[in-house]
């Protein structure tokens, strides 16, 4: 690969060398990372001319380097830069970690305190957001092998645990164990080191907390009329259909007397 070659050239210089050397091999994970979890990659050249994701990812990786070396107003313009460029907005400040990919990518949004982990699946219009106006913590925390459906937002100084899944459209405001399945606004687990889900981008397929609280309510509602047709066919029964016409005719004649 590309990437690779220019890696190898490179081997044996001095310090500059080992740096470049050290950011192609980034380079390269970034367009594996791509090519492992999108089906639609057909090859490295695509994904390296025509991804969003990759391209704010590198972005980022240049602004994060010039943001660590004290740097405040060039990493600020790079990343408004890559804003315009692919609709992703990362800050400077946010820690990205190796073999992470942004999938679409339009309306992402990561915050300067937030830290997504390695091999992290962020879908597009995710929100890793800040609750508070203090400059202090105030982002999450993404471990390693976390996925995070289309439209989800993960609010405050938060930890989602290694290999969580949160689904499409949730609102996260608590920490999640690691291994967990989260859906819902607010977010709750509903799978825990449970049967694996078929392959990390089945995230649409989560179970829907409502839906199964829907479903369990019908059940006793199948339940308690199965009840009552059961106590209807008794002896009482007969009794009280005979009772029935007695009734309606005393109120008829209750009613002509008035």
């Amino acid at each position: 690969m590309l990437f690779n070659t220019a890696a190898r050239l490179l081997s044996g210089g001095g310090k500059w060398a080992g740096t470049i050397k050290e950011g192609l091999r980034l380079l390269s994970e970034d367009v594996r990372a791509a090519m492992t979890n999108d089906p639609a990659a057909r090859n490295p050249l695509e994904v390296i001319l025509a991804y969003p994701g990759v391209h704010a990812l590198w972005m980022h990786r240049v602004s994060h380097r010039l943001w660590q070396s004290g740097l405040v107003t060039l990493p600020r313009v790079l990343s408004h830069l890559a804003r315009f460029l692919t609709g992703i907005e990362i800050h400077p400040g946010a820690e990205i970690g190796r073999g992470v990919f942004i999938d679409h990518g339009m309306g992402v949004v990561i915050g300067e305190t937030a830290t997504v982990g390695d091999r992290c699946l962020l879908y597009q219009g995710v929100v890793l957001g800040g609750t508070s106006l203090e400059k202090k913590k105030r982002h999450p925390d993404l471990e390693s092998d976390v996925v995070v459906g289309a439209g989800a937002i993960v609010l405050g100084p938060i930890r989602i645990g290694r290999g969580s899944r949160v689904g499409a459209g949730s609102v996260v405001i608590k920490e999640v164990p690691p291994g967990s399945t989260v859906v819902g606004v607010p977010a709750r687990v509903v799978a825990q080191n449970g049967k694996a889900v078929r392959s990390p981008l089945d995230h649409a397929n989560l179970p829907d907390p409502l839906v199964q609280t829907l479903q369990s309510i019908e059940a006793r509602l199948s339940s308690l009329e199965e009840r009552v047709a059961a106590s209807s066919t008794g002896p009482d029964s007969e009794t009280a259909s005979a009772e029935a016409p007695r009734q309606a005719r005393r109120q008829g004649t209750t009613v002509r007397a008035r």
